[in-house]
């Protein structure tokens, strides 16, 4: 237009537009702009492939309008084959996305929340196993008790073993503390275990209400089957998913030397994306009370008496302990990823926690001078399948009872357990392996040749610790020190 009012020639002004004349004059005449001048393309530039069968598929939608689709697509393939084929899903999804936009039933809208500074806390829990992780090459399979304030989207997560109320009760505790300050309300789903309990009311559990008592924060829950309420939880899980994945990225690396290592990662992460939300979280800060209540401990204490098995009942599970405490009681605290025993307040061993019911674990070096001096046990004992530790082990039993029959291959293979109990078991461990590549038979004298026992090690000399206190005074004598 520029252009035309200089010269006032249509040709010239489209030639240095680059434009056709006849689209130059149309926008002359109309003394519009393109950008004013939309044009929605509405005529169709081929048959539509589905016409002549649209009316069966859209019958089927009103009678079920959740169908999706593919599947809607493969069953008018079933219904008519040989008229459709795999290239043409494309266009039948873009026909019925269409269709739904027009003629489909209502959706379901979602509302924006304004979220008060220092009220909502939002807590679940989130699978991380996609994500790889592994320790020293193993893979670890673990959850995320992740907490978000909802106002500025600060958020903090612990690495948990299951959906249970120890690891809610760390992840919460770790939270606060983090913090310094307590929101007034913590809003959590209604599926999980360890806030409510199972049954058709769905009521929250009684130490979940007295986790929250001791807090001073009052529970909440989402309708059932309705996630979108805890929106921000929800979205914060995928997106802590993302940030931990490109970090990780960026590290070269998925494994880790320990959980200790991989938690300080995750904490490094965590910190980082918290940097960005500093100004809101202030605000959130200054509306929130401070944590004026001690820390609940992570773990709970259970009593149990030790059986002439040298085993004990704690957590609906079956632990072995040291066979000395047989007949004692013992004192249990349950953690949510470990167990450790004490007895009259002494430690005695810790443990990792079994998840679930009705599981067992048994150490063969809680048992084994026992099963040395009875044999005649081992064969039909309950928890045999225990007393091997790693598939070295297993290969040499095996083994031993090929060559010389079970009765003198418990006892043989009772006599190498016993040696690995005493001295490393790994170092016999190693000694099976070496025998099974030369294959030789694992017999007791044979392993005792390439493990043989402790008194052969060079132990180290150390040098006694001497303290000199007199630093200590003449620092305390130094110049501007008043006595």
């Amino acid at each position: 237009m520029q252009e035309y009012q200089k010269t006032g020639e249509v040709g010239r002004a489209a030639l240095r537009s680059d434009l056709d004349p006849k689209t130059a004059r149309k926008y002359l005449e109309a003394g519009k702009a393109p950008s004013q001048m939309p044009i929605e393309h509405i005529w169709k530039t081929r048959p539509d492939p589905f016409a002549k069968h649209w009316a069966a598929a859209e019958a089927m939608l009103r009678e079920a309008p959740e169908l999706e689709g593919r599947a809607l697509f493969e069953w008018l393939c079933e219904q008519h084959p040989g008229v459709y084929d795999e290239g043409q899903l494309r266009t039948f999804q873009r026909k019925l996305r269409r269709w739904r936009a027009l003629s489909g039933p209502p959706k379901e809208v979602f509302f924006p929340q304004e979220h008060t500074p220092g009220e909502r806390m939002e807590t679940d829990f989130t699978w991380m196993n996609e994500l790889g992780i592994t320790i020293r090459g193993e893979p670890f399979l673990h959850l995320l008790c992740h907490c978000v304030l909802a106002y500025s989207n600060w958020e903090w997560a612990t690495v948990c073993c299951s959906e249970s109320l120890l690891a809610l009760k760390k992840g919460i505790g770790t939270t606060l503390f983090r913090l310094g300050r307590i929101p007034r309300e913590n809003w959590t789903d209604h599926s999980s275990a360890a806030t409510h309990a199972i049954g058709d009311g769905r009521e929250f559990n009684p130490a979940y209400l007295d986790l929250m008592a001791h807090y001073g924060m009052k529970p909440r829950t989402i309708g059932l089957d309705s996630p979108h309420e805890n929106g921000d939880i929800e979205s914060a899980n995928g997106a802590l998913k993302r940030r931990i994945k490109q970090y990780l990225l960026l590290r070269g690396s998925r494994d880790f030397g320990s959980v200790e290592e991989y938690v300080a990662f995750l904490n490094e992460v965590l910190e980082k994306a918290n940097r960005l939300r500093c100004r809101r979280v202030g605000e959130e800060l200054e509306a929130m009370r401070e944590l004026e209540v001690a820390l609940l401990p992570e773990f709970e204490e259970e009593e149990a008496r030790v059986s002439s098995w040298s085993t004990a009942q704690i957590s609906r599970n079956t632990y072995s302990v040291p066979s000395r405490l047989k007949g004692e009681m013992i004192a249990a605290r349950v953690y949510e990823d470990r167990i450790e025993v004490y007895f009259h307040g002494v430690h005695q061993l810790t443990t990792s926690r079994l998840i679930g019911e009705g599981k067992h674990a048994v150490n063969y070096r809680h048992v084994i001078p026992s099963l040395v001096r009875k044999p005649g046990a081992f064969r039909h004992y309950r928890y045999r399948d225990d007393m091997f530790p790693t598939e070295a082990f297993r290969w040499a039993y095996d083994e031993l009872a090929a060559a010389g029959g079970e009765r003198r291959a418990d006892l043989e293979y009772l006599r190498i357990l016993n040696h690995a109990a005493q001295t490393m078991e790994t170092r016999v461990e190693k000694a099976l392996r070496e025998l099974k590549q030369r294959g030789i038979v694992p017999r007791w004298s044979a392993v005792l040749e390439f493990a043989p026992g402790e008194g052969q090690s060079d132990v180290p000399e150390l040098k006694p610790l001497k303290v000199d206190l007199g630093e200590y005074d003449r620092l305390l004598q130094g110049p501007g020190v008043s006595e």
